[in-house]
């Protein structure tokens, strides 16, 4: 747990000091597996059995959708970029909305996801590890993680408000073959579609842990 708490602290804080939309990424993941670890620890510390089930189900399912929403986060920045420029920073990504308005749709409903904002399921991942983590007892916790969540959001908005409300710093049009996306079309899909219906993979995620439990 003190790992967890250490991992959404500084994981948080050098996120928010980033102006490399990739190293942005990157040094949230540090926040997000701060977020599987509370779960882990909610499992280990103060849960009875079927809590424990509960937490690390909670921890794997947030693992799982954190994964699906990183990968098309990428695809959406490799998209954006084009011979001779790399979508990187901030700047690169301004006015993204008028340069190719389905891709910086995409981007929003994965940058929401990772932000943990309903009804996408980045939002249900958060929530079911912060209730793993009441259940244990650790309330302390639970309100220390939502601050960070908020820390996150902050960050993670000022990725949507660059995008939409900025003035582009490139004016060419973006040409994104229809393979890709098609797949990020399915990615941004699955991230609202597993928000607004996670029983399913949660379900399968119980059913994961039980069985590994039982081996």
């Amino acid at each position: 747990l003190i790992l967890a708490v250490l991992s959404l602290a500084v994981g948080n804080l050098i996120a928010i000091m980033q102006t490399n939309v990739k190293r942005l990424l990157a040094y949230s993941t540090i926040a997000h597996m701060g977020f599987m670890l509370l779960g882990i620890g909610s499992g280990v510390v103060g849960s009875d059995t079927v809590g424990a089930v509960d937490a690390y189900a909670a921890s794997l399912f947030y693992v799982v959708t954190y994964v699906v929403t990183t990968l098309g986060s990428f695809g959406v920045l490799m998209l954006a970029s084009s011979r001779g420029f790399e979508c990187e920073t901030l700047d690169d990504i301004k006015g993204l909305s008028r340069r190719h308005p389905w891709l910086a749709a995409v981007f929003l409903v994965l940058v929401f996801s990772l932000a943990g904002i309903p009804p996408t399921v980045g939002f249900y991942a958060k929530l079911s590890v912060l209730e793993a983590v009441v259940q244990a007892g650790h309330i302390g916790l639970a309100v220390f993680a939502v601050l960070a969540s908020l820390i996150g959001a902050f960050y993670y908005l000022r990725l949507v408000k660059v995008m939409y409300f900025d003035e582009a710093k490139l004016d060419a049009p973006l040409d994104c073959g229809r393979l890709a996306q098609s797949v990020l079309t399915v990615n941004g899909v699955a991230v609202l579609l597993l928000g607004i219906l996670p029983g399913p993979l949660m379900a399968a995620c119980l059913y994961t842990v039980r069985m590994s439990l039982s081996a």
